[in-house]
């Protein structure tokens, strides 16, 4: 008998600051340091209250947890700007969630779920957070800013994304980075999230990219997908009809017949694309939305490797 996690109770009902707000304070607790340390974050980390000191400080929620007094450092505020961009075309929103699943067991809802994380452990630095979604137009733009107002707005947004599922959308996803990156004119961290499934057009999605970086802006890439069947493409041997889910264009076939060389085709373009993101110091974060999503993006978090 599986036993469900408050996390997984929380999803049930799609309450996206609740939580976000749990997965960032559970990750919090736990460490001594920051997870944006080394960014820009006016906290930059715990230490071991000694008497005599201030008590302006002490962590009174870590107290509770751990019954040791604790006080937060600081850092020199330096107000990051973050502009993060969600692919939010039909392909995002696979695979099709079946009703005992969390709403961020596809692309979307990682990206979705992702973004309040990271909004919410901006909002505690005080740091400005902005946020563009395209399909097959350019659907949302917001600014960066840092008040309460506009991250609830933010957070409205983001809802509302799980609330429609998008049948046979397509994107242009060169013109709309290109787009974005011609928005974005003070240094900013981007963090774009998508499947990058638009193969026929590789070169002209890596200038894209490359646009990105103009302005010595930093660029964080997380590649989402479901492993499974988008690059082990593992099905059982009864033939198939498959849908592209943007396009609606079908095929029927066996699986069989055509994995080998399927899974050299993506494994080929994959390399390409992380090596590409590594020339253009872009950091590149694949994710399988199979996995464990609080692993998935806390791993990310706590990389020792920063920005340069």
């Amino acid at each position: 008998m599986k036993i469900e996690t408050q996390l997984e109770k929380i999803a049930r009902f799609q309450h996206l600051e609740l939580l976000a707000n749990q997965i960032v304070e559970g990750f919090i607790s736990g460490m001594h340091q920051s997870p944006f340390h080394g960014f820009s974050a006016e906290f930059a980390e715990h230490k071991l209250y000694n008497a005599g000191e201030s008590t302006r400080h002490i962590d009174w929620k870590l107290f509770a947890k751990t019954d040791r007094l604790y006080t937060k450092r600081f850092e020199e505020e330096t107000n990051l700007r973050c502009h993060i961009i969600i692919d939010n075309s039909s392909s995002m929103h696979y695979p099709q969630l079946h009703s005992d699943q969390n709403f961020y067991e596809n692309k979307v809802g990682f990206s979705v779920l992702a973004t309040a994380v990271l909004m919410h452990l901006l909002k505690k630095q005080r740091d400005a957070v902005g946020l563009s979604l395209f399909s097959e137009t350019y659907e949302y733009y917001a600014p960066e800013k840092g008040s309460e107002r506009h991250h609830r707005m933010l957070l409205n947004q983001l809802e509302t994304i799980l609330k429609f599922r998008k049948k046979e959308v397509t994107t242009n996803t060169v013109s709309f980075l290109h787009q974005i990156a011609e928005k974005i004119h003070r240094r900013s961290m981007i963090v774009l999230f998508t499947d990058m499934f638009q193969l026929e057009e590789e070169a002209k999605l890596l200038d894209a990219l490359q646009h990105l970086r103009h302005n010595k802006h930093k660029v964080v890439l997380f590649h989402v997908i479901d492993r499974k069947t988008e690059y082990d493409f593992s099905f059982d041997t009864t033939p198939r009809k498959f849908v592209d889910v943007e396009t609606g264009e079908e095929v029927a076939l066996f699986s069989e017949n055509v994995k080998e060389a399927y899974e050299k085709s993506m494994q080929s373009y994959f390399k390409r694309l992380e090596l590409a993101c590594a020339q253009n110091r872009i950091r590149y974060v694949p994710v399988d939305v199979g996995e464990d999503f609080e692993k998935i993006l806390l791993t990310y978090l706590v990389e020792k490797q920063k920005f340069g």
